[in-house]
């Protein structure tokens, strides 16, 4: 059984996947890394793949000061290697960047495992802590995108900027009209949201000169955002760590399974 690990700047999304596919998967809090918290989180997806111990794993991180506590907590838990996905381990995608190293692992993650799924060109928009999109185009490399702030990221600034505004649940509104402050904030929020990806969108088919461009949404509120969004056809909330483990197979280093 390999360990497949996403370390977020909020989140970690940690995977348990064979030679085929990802069978078991949870999230915790970033911070359960730095405070030695994150084996109770691990034993739990154990269970949950119904193993006792994992052979290696596969991680990326945008994170550089947690990637130290994992791989000390793997090391002595369970005498577990690591590979850690960089631009140097990418396969599967070329990459036309300027610097290469500046991209978020997570990034090449969604981008190897949308690659391998719907072809190219093709483009992924990530709803984590930032809204992330990323393109490969039709010579299967990885160009660049976009990064703007995350739903709950802009809901979140303005309770904090403001006296009156209240932190709000993001949740589908039910009338572009709010009747309170609430109703309103989510109109501005979900509606809004929408329109601002459903245009960058069509700025980047227009850029690739692209007839069908296949768009697939993952993160925190992927299923929520392209429910009423037709450009958005797929989404794939296990896309980072497939991608993870596409770059494990792709390796097959000693503990990797044939």
């Amino acid at each position: 059984m390999v360990l497949l690990v996403d370390i977020g700047n909020t989140h970690t999304h940690a995977a348990a996947a064979d030679n085929s596919r990802v069978v078991a998967d949870v999230t915790f809090p970033s911070d359960a890394l730095a405070l030695g918290q994150a084996e109770l989180h691990l034993a739990r997806l154990l269970r949950f793949a119904k193993r006792t111990s994992f052979v290696g794993a596969v991680f990326c991180s945008v994170v550089p000061k947690l990637n130290t506590p994992l791989k000390q907590l793997l090391r002595t838990q369970w005498n577990c290697p690591a590979l850690q996905l960089t631009p140097k381990t990418v396969v599967g995608i070329g990459i036309d960047y300027p610097k290469p190293g500046t991209i978020g692992a997570d990034r090449l993650a969604n981008a190897i495992a949308a690659q391998a799924r719907f072809g190219s060109p093709v483009v992924v928009v990530d709803f984590g802590t930032a809204v992330t999109f990323d393109v490969v185009d039709a010579k299967q490399n990885y160009t660049g995108g976009i990064i703007a702030p995350g739903l709950a990221a802009m809901t979140d600034y303005l309770h904090d900027k403001t006296a009156l505004l209240p932190r709000i649940r993001i949740a589908e509104p039910k009338t572009i009209v709010g009747k309170n402050t609430e109703q309103a904030m989510l109109s501005g929020a979900v509606l809004g949201y929408r329109g601002l990806i459903a245009e960058l969108l069509a700025q980047l088919k227009k850029e690739l000169g692209a007839r069908k461009l296949p768009v697939v949404a993952t993160g925190g509120y992927a299923s929520l955002m392209a429910e009423k969004m037709p450009t958005i056809r797929h989404v794939d909330p296990l896309l980072t760590v497939e991608g993870l483990r596409l770059v494990g197979q792709a390796h097959r280093p000693a503990w990797w399974q044939t």
